[in-house]
């Protein structure tokens, strides 16, 4: 079965507006996820591009921009191409205060309206969540590494 979305979620032990850098700075894109490179040009309609060596080039379109709190893009299934009906999922992080910290939240949303056999459609699912899960493990690397905030991994799996 195909889900509709998949989500993934980490308590954060840092501020919203920290955690907020980590999703829409280039260089900071490129410490937890797209290893070989990110530009960004951050604004409704903007685009983020992405690189892996092993993967190629993506390209995403921005949609959504509420700081310090939810920041979302439509990003393309295949590299080189342009998001666009039938070949990009929705990607939508939120930052939410939660104690001393944020609960860190990634939603991908329209995995059934991708033009794909269904087999294809749940692997692709399935394939994402593994890259967010292992995303998220980078990115508590990252943040704590000495001088920066700490993350403490709650993860929090899921498929609708």
């Amino acid at each position: 079965m195909v889900p509709e979305q998949i989500t993934h979620d980490i308590f954060v032990a840092a501020t919203p507006e920290k955690v907020w850098t980590l999703l829409t700075e280039a260089d900071q894109i490129a410490k937890w996820f797209a290893f070989d490179g990110a530009e960004i040009d951050l604004r409704p309609g903007g685009a983020l591009t992405m690189t892996w060596k092993e993967h190629g080039v993506y390209t995403a379109i921005i949609e959504t921009i509420a700081p310090p709190h939810t920041f979302a893009y439509r990003w393309a299934r295949l590299p080189g191409e342009l998001p666009g009906h039938g070949n990009s999922t929705l990607v939508t992080f939120t930052i939410q205060p939660e104690g001393n910290g944020v609960r860190l939240s990634v939603t991908e949303s329209g995995f059934r309206d991708l033009d794909l056999p269904e087999a294809e459609q749940a692997t692709w699912a399935g394939d994402n969540m593994q890259g967010w899960q292992g995303g998220f493990v980078t990115l508590l690397t990252v943040v704590n590494t000495p001088g920066e905030a700490s993350l403490e991994a709650v993860p929090g799996v899921g498929v609708a």
